[in-house]
């Protein structure tokens, strides 16, 4: 991919479309030969994981029996690019998780508050099991302990975007895993 064909706000492609979907493929198998036999609640956090969430389900092959999928709102940004220490929680689909087998599914992990905040949710609410899947991690940020169970990628602290991942609502349809400029959110 050359710079020409670059949004003009990235300045630097983090993860091809290429490897992005190998990764996911085999991410994917590894949750599927996981939960083979537990009927999995896959609940993915708007809007951020619907793109990676996506993927990933249809990379479970094959697909575990009974799989269902839910989405529940969680925001720690606001309109920011700094996680603002309050996880605001809203459910969407209202899917009973008493008894299941929840894989949430993150598009990113990086204070680890709103995943955290979520895991523990459903763990409250009776779910037989929680784990947690992220399209990337950025350990160095982390301000609670909370590791993804499966992740595709570990990354840098940089401003990404792409496959889901926005800046004020934008940015989300790039099939890459782009470095915001700064001078497109700084000002």
């Amino acid at each position: 991919m050359t710079i020409g064909q670059l949004h003009p706000c990235i300045g630097e492609v983090l993860l091809t479309r290429e490897v992005l979907q190998e990764r996911v493929s085999e991410v994917g198998r590894e949750i599927a030969a996981d939960y083979a036999d537990k009927q999995p609640l896959v609940i993915g956090t708007l809007k951020g994981a619907v793109v990676f969430m996506s993927d990933l389900v249809r990379a479970m092959e094959p697909t575990p029996a009974g799989l269902e999928l839910d989405f529940v709102r969680a925001s720690s940004y606001g309109a920011g690019t700094v996680s603002s220490g309050k996880v605001a929680l809203t459910m969407v689909g209202g899917t009973d998780v008493k008894g299941r087998h929840v894989l949430l599914v993150e598009d990113i992990v990086d204070s680890g508050r709103t995943a955290a905040a979520l895991l523990e949710h459903f763990s409250a609410e009776g779910a037989a099991s929680v784990k947690l899947v992220s399209l990337l991690s950025k350990p160095s940020r982390r301000a609670v302990q909370c590791e993804p169970d499966y992740q595709c990628f570990e990354i840098e602290d940089k401003f990404v975007v792409g496959v889901g991942l926005d800046y004020r609502e934008e940015y989300r349809s790039l099939p890459y895993i782009g470095v915001l400029k700064p001078e497109c959110y700084e000002s």
